[in-house]
C-alpha cells in the first residue's frame, strides 16, 4: 500500500484537517500519479457538507485532478513514468453497458464510480479524491495533459472545463449561432471561453453589473443585466441557446422566454430544490429544456486536446490546502475569480 497524505472532513460539520490514507499498490493495468494540483468544486462542498445526502465520512474531495505518472502496471500501454496525467469526476465504470460502450461513461446504466465519495466497484471501499499526495486509476480512466499550459490552469478543465464543453459542442454551437451564459462562475467563466472559441456571438446573462468587464475579458460580446426588466425584455427571442450555469434557486421561465423558436436551455447548474416550468414557455415556440452531466473520456480527452491546441485554461486562485476552508467560504460568497486550484506541495 501507498501512504498517501490527504485533506478530509470526518463529518459533514467539521472542516477539513490532515489526513492520513492508503492507496493501493498500481495493478496491472494502472497507473500512479503523483498529483500537483487539485482544483476545488463548489461541488466539494455539497458533499462535504451532505448536502446531496449519502455522504461517505472521512471524505477526502478532488476530481479536478493533475500531476506527474511515477509508476505503471505490467499491462499499460498508453503512459508512462514521466508523463504529465489529468483525472477527472469518475475513476470507474461498469464498462458495458451500452453507454459505456459509446464512450458515454458519465451516463452508465449502473453508474458511475465517482473519484471521491462512492465505493470500488470490486473492493466497496471508499474512493478518495485529489486533495491528497497520490492517486491511483485504471489507465482508461485517466487522462493525458499537454506541457503546453500551466499545469494549475489546466486542472479546473476536468469539471468545470468539460461540463460545459460537452453540452456546447452537443448541441452544435458554432458559428452564426447566438449563445446566452447565464452566471459567471467557475463554470460560466468557462462556457463564455469555449463558446466563443466556436465562434458564436456570446452574451453573459448577470445579476452582478460588477462582472461586465470581466465577461469582456473572456470573450462575451455583450453584456446584459438579469435584473433590468427593459434589457430582458428587449432580450426576449434571442438566443439560439442559453447555458444555464446557475446553482441558487431561480425561475428558468425567465431564461426560457429569452429563447428564439426551436432555441435550446441547457441545465449543468443544480439548484438546492426542484424548478417548476409552465408548458406554455416550452409549447408556444418549442423550446426545449435538457441537462447535461460533465462528457465521458473520449470527449474529456477531446476537450483537453482542444484547450491545448487554442491555448483554454481556466482563470484561477492557486491556494495552500491549509486554507482550504477560507476558500469554501469563499466559494459561498462568490469570492473567488474564478476556481481555486490546491498547490498539492503544500499538502508534502
Amino acid at each position: 500500500m501507498i501512504a498517501t497524505n490527504a485533506y478530509a472532513a470526518q463529518s459533514a460539520s467539521a472542516p477539513l484537517a490532515p489526513f492520513s490514507m492508503e492507496r493501493r499498490e498500481p495493478g496491472e493495468h494502472d497507473v500512479q500519479i503523483e498529483i500537483l494540483y487539485c482544483g476545488v468544486c463548489h461541488s466539494d462542498i455539497h458533499q462535504v457538507r451532505d448536502e446531496w445526502g449519502g455522504s461517505i465520512f472521512p471524505m477526502v474531495p478532488g476530481h479536478e485532478i493533475v500531476g506527474r505518472v511515477v509508476k505503471v502496471g505490467s499491462k499499460v500501454t498508453s503512459f508512462k513514468e514521466g508523463d504529465l496525467a489529468g483525472v477527472g469526476c469518475f475513476v470507474d465504470s461498469c464498462r458495458t453497458c451500452a453507454n459505456c460502450k459509446e464512450g458515454l461513461e458519465q451516463y452508465c446504466h449502473e453508474g458511475m464510480t465517482s473519484t471521491y465519495n462512492a465505493r470500488e466497484r470490486d473492493t466497496q471501499l471508499p474512493t478518495y479524491g485529489g486533495y491528497s499526495t497520490q492517486i491511483v486509476v485504471d489507465e482508461k480512466y485517466t487522462l493525458h495533459v499537454s506541457d503546453k499550459l500551466p499545469l494549475h490552469a489546466v486542472a479546473p478543465l476536468l469539471c468545470a472545463g468539460i461540463t460545459t464543453y460537452s453540452p456546447l459542442r452537443y448541441v452544435g454551437v458554432g458559428k452564426g449561432h447566438k449563445v446566452g451564459v447565464v452566471g459567471l462562475g467557475g463554470l460560466g467563466h468557462m462556457a463564455v471561453k469555449f463558446a466563443a472559441s466556436f465562434g458564436a456571438e456570446v452574451t453573459m446573462l448577470s445579476s452582478s453589473p460588477s462582472k461586465e468587464a470581466d465577461a469582456q475579458q473572456l470573450g462575451a460580446h455583450y453584456f446584459a443585466l438579469t435584473s433590468d426588466k427593459a434589457t430582458m425584455k428587449k432580450l426576449a427571442n434571442s438566443f439560439d441557446f442559453i447555458l444555464n450555469t446557475v446553482s441558487a434557486q431561480h425561475d428558468y421561465s425567465t431564461y426560457l422566454n429569452l429563447l428564439r423558436t426551436n432555441g435550446t436551455m441547457i441545465v449543468v447548474g443544480v439548484p438546492p430544490t426542484p424548478s417548476q416550468v409552465p408548458a406554455f414557455n416550452l409549447i408556444s415556440n418549442r423550446r426545449s429544456i435538457i441537462g447535461s452531466l460533465i462528457g465521458g473520456i473520449k470527449e474529456t480527452q477531446e476537450m483537453l486536446d482542444y484547450c491545448a491546441e487554442k491555448n483554454i485554461v481556466s482563470d484561477v486562485e492557486v491556494i495552500d490546502v491549509k486554507d482550504i476552508n477560507n476558500a469554501y467560504e469563499r466559494m459561498l460568497k462568490g469570492d473567488v475569480r474564478y476556481r481555486f486550484v490546491i498547490d498539492i506541495a503544500s499538502l508534502k
